[in-house]
């Protein structure tokens, strides 16, 4: 487990409105009166930050993923300084001025969790998903996280040892999964619609080709 301090951070520590930032709040208060007003739907709204939490937002990391699938030069910078080789495919920001990779192997896999709030690495993966700042979530994946995973439908090996990274004001991960089998025809950009925003995360694996998207269970 990495340990840090999480004093500093500067966005949302919770799901209460007292908790968010004065922008994020007026954003809230707006979506509330536009939603009242009738001039919105809540369901489109959710549609609309599911789209940006599963499809847009993670569409960066994953094409960094699959660049470090098919470049040996690029994933050895990568795991040297994650910060550095990210940023160098243009994607940058806040909430991504730290950034580790780690990588899982048949051996070793990685999930990451924010243990007092929930840190995230914005420019990668996009909006945090509501599951990943849930209390539950930042508990269990500490205390028992091979039973996390097999709720997202990850079962691994007994012999596959999982590494919690605590991610933090100082430090955000991006895991970079295993290649699936089968994919040596295609290019980087089929290989990124291979990986979901779980996979990197570490709740998920990357799709087998032809698999249908989707998520993991919540």
């Amino acid at each position: 487990m990495h340990d840090h301090d999480h004093d500093d951070h500067e966005h949302d520590h919770g799901h209460g409105h007292s908790h968010l930032e004065p922008i994020e709040a007026r954003v809230k208060a707006l979506e509330s009166i536009l939603v009242e007003k009738g001039y919105v739907e809540p369901a489109a709204i959710d549609a609309l930050i599911d789209t940006y939490e599963t499809e847009v937002g993670p569409r960066n990391g994953a094409r960094v993923v699959a660049r470090a699938w098919t470049d040996p030069a690029f994933r050895d910078a990568l795991a040297a300084d994650a910060t550095a080789g990210i940023a160098s495919m243009g994607f940058v920001g806040r909430q991504g001025e730290h950034m580790v990779a780690v990588f899982n192997t048949p051996d070793e896999h990685h999930l990451v969790v924010c243990t007092l709030c929930s840190c995230y690495p914005w420019p990668v993966l996009g909006l945090p998903p509501t599951w990943y700042k849930s209390a539950p979530y930042r508990a269990r994946a500490v205390m028992d996280p091979r039973g996390v995973l097999a709720e997202f439908g990850v079962t691994l090996p007994e012999t596959t040892a999982i590494r919690v990274w605590d991610s933090t004001a100082e430090v955000r991960y991006l895991v970079v999964p295993m290649r699936p089998e089968g994919t040596d025809g295609l290019d980087v950009e089929g290989l990124s619609d291979l990986v979901t925003r779980d996979s990197m995360i570490g709740t998920g694996l990357a799709r087998a080709p032809g698999a249908a998207r989707g998520e993991g269970a919540r």
